[in-house]
């Protein structure tokens, strides 16, 4: 279903060009590739300049341009055609020890495939642009690359050829485009169906690398392939294993590329995941539509005013109204895909593969947002998935966000289904080793226990606002811890390590063993306040004795359940930001 869905998303694109009138996607055989430098070559194959092909001022990076697919060489050497790194097409490679008196090395075996394949395929060649290339390759040496003029600056770039006055690449020449047909044509062999068309065609043997999966390697990966013995049924070897045509695997492939290019708009980094998705729709302009709609949503935009509006549709889409009714340009029925891709090795894993109607989605983030809803509200502007994850982590370092964590919780969110509870397990965890219960954490927190709420899996939710009529033990406690810190805070000042940072810990999960000590302090605290400031000390005091009353006769558990942790730290948050609340409105009422 995945590679019908990017062969599908492929021939959307194939008719289509950009800005600048190139083709959004390259021709069957063809490939989008990072190339760094053109060679000039005049018509006796001299070499006459190397003409940079960057984009960037800062930190220059290759511009991408379509090419003859590269050959699968995760081993071996195996050289391209009419284009390829230096190693290949001049013979030498960049020195790691940058102290040494030559820049380069040169690597024989690697020119000598470069040159030999292109020798034999040009062979009896006519086109003036291939011949030079073929003097070209008879008169360089990589010796010689010193003394040739050509700049050191694309030494291990991609690279590829280009005849003197002529405004065509060698490639895009008819006679190159003949012959790269023909190779093509050679690698077909015996018909089977094909998995994805489920027509008659020839199989790939192997499948081009899937490359820009975060993390992954550089050469690329992939999702399909076979190379142990193990793994051969029948007989049957590689490819044959999972019969896809030449040509599906090619459109998969280039879908697949092209949405995962760094500087593409449908590509989003969730934990180690490289999530990528993408929108068919049968009126023009609605894909597109949807797939700018649901960028916004899964990383909602730096601009305060855009930032607004992506609010406003989630809070009247959580309101359950419809999506058409709201934005009428869009269509709910849009079909739409996602798919997260994490690395393993030389092959690629499947995150997560989700596939629905935009309508449905959009719905489900809608959902997502309205069960984060807290007050007071801890952002001033709608949260990424990445921000939420962030605070999953050790230390706030993203590279410490669990991959499995982070493909469960984009799950839960776009399949409308409960969140993991390893999320509730890892936030009460860092609430536990540092004591910051921000109000991101509390709010993931109140979306956790109202979803599984909503969902009848347990049987009490909790508020959005604070309550001060909720029974729950679990929340007065939570709110009595607060209003514990308050008076501490109040009565001493900044101290080093504050009821927070000694005992959370315990009295979120072991009340029992920590709050009568607490509450005896407290009494000391409130009586030093009561000398400085009686009115905080009166009405701290009556919080106490309003929370305590509400709770049963002498009742503190001895143990926490992990629900009750999180209604806990739900009622320490929404009642230590009640007293900043109160502060800030006798400030506007003073001023």
């Amino acid at each position: 279903m995945i590679l019908q869905a990017l062969n599908s998303y492929y021939e959307r694109l194939a008719d289509q060009t950009d800005e600048s009138g190139v083709p959004r996607m390259p021709p069957y055989g063809f490939s989008k590739e990072k190339i760094g430098y053109i060679l000039v070559l005049s018509v006796q194959g001299k070499p006459l300049d190397a003409i940079p092909n960057m984009t960037g001022e800062k930190k220059p990076r290759a511009k991408a341009m379509a090419v003859p697919r590269p050959e699968k060489r995760t081993s071996g050497i195996k050289a391209n055609f009419l284009w390829d790194k230096t190693a290949y097409a001049l013979g030498i490679i960049g020195r790691q020890d940058k102290t040494a008196a030559r820049a380069w090395i040169v690597t024989a075996k690697t020119f000598d495939s470069f040159h030999d394949k292109h020798l034999r395929v040009l062979e009896g060649t006519k086109d003036a642009g291939l011949l030079a290339l073929q003097r070209f390759l008879h008169r360089w040496q990589p010796e010689g690359f010193g003394a040739s003029g050509l700049p050191q600056a694309m030494i291990d770039q991609n690279l590829v050829f280009k005849l003197d006055g002529d405004q065509r690449y060698l490639h895009e020449r008819p006679a190159a485009k003949a012959l790269w047909q023909e190779l093509l044509r050679s690698d077909q062999e015996k018909k089977v169906p094909c998995l994805v068309s489920g027509q008659a065609a020839t199989p790939a043997r192997l499948h081009p690398a899937i490359k820009g999966i975060w993390g992954g390697q550089s050469s690329g990966g992939s999702i399909i392939s076979f190379d142990k013995k193990s793994f051969e049924s029948y007989g049957k070897k590689q490819g044959d294993n999972a019969p896809v045509s030449q040509k599906a695997t090619f459109a998969y492939t280039t879908a697949l590329n092209y949405l995962l290019d760094r500087d593409h708009g449908q590509r989003v980094q969730i934990g180690d995941a490289s999530t990528v998705f993408w929108a068919l729709a049968d009126q023009a302009g609605q894909a597109e539509a949807a797939e700018m709609l649901f960028a916004a949503i899964v990383a909602p935009p730096d601009d305060e005013a855009e930032n607004h509006k992506l609010s406003v549709i989630l809070t009247e889409m959580a309101k359950r109204r419809g999506l058409a009714e709201i934005r009428p340009d869009l269509d709910p029925n849009t079909r739409f895909y996602v798919l997260g891709l994490a690395p393993n090795a030389s092959r690629i894993s499947i995150r997560f593969w989700l596939q629905g109607t935009l309508g449905e989605l959009a719905t489900r983030f809608a959902e997502h947002y309205d069960d984060l809803s807290i007050t007071p509200v801890p952002w001033h502007k709608v949260p990424s998935v990445w921000r939420l994850l962030v605070e999953t982590a050790v230390q706030g370092k993203t590279e410490n966000i669990s991959p499995l964590l982070a493909g469960e919780f984009m799950r839960a969110i776009l399949a409308g289904t409960p969140y993991p509870m390893s999320l509730l397990a890892q936030l009460l965890l860092r609430l536990r080793a540092d004591g910051d219960v921000n109000g991101y954490r509390a709010a993931m927190i109140k979306a956790i226990i109202a979803r599984r709420h909503r969902k009848n899996l347990i049987q009490e939710g909790v508020p959005m606002a604070l309550d001060e009529n909720n029974r729950n033990v679990a929340y007065l406690l939570g709110r009595l811890f607060a209003v514990l810190e308050r008076i501490q805070g109040q009565a001493l000042g900044e101290v080093n390590a504050g009821i927070s940072a000694r005992y959370y810990g315990s009295a979120s999960t072991v009340p029992f063993s920590v709050f009568p000590r607490l509450l005896s302090g407290a009494r000391h605290h409130l009586g030093k306040l009561g000398k400085d400031r009686p009115g905080s000390a009166v009405y701290l005091d009556k919080d106490i004795g309003e929370i305590v009353g509400s709770l049963p006769e002498s009742y503190f558990p001895r143990h926490l359940s992990i629900d009750d942790q999180g209604r806990f730290a739900i009622g320490y948050y929404q009642q230590k930001q009640h007293y900043f609340e109160k502060k800030s409105e006798t400030r506007e009422e003073s001023a």
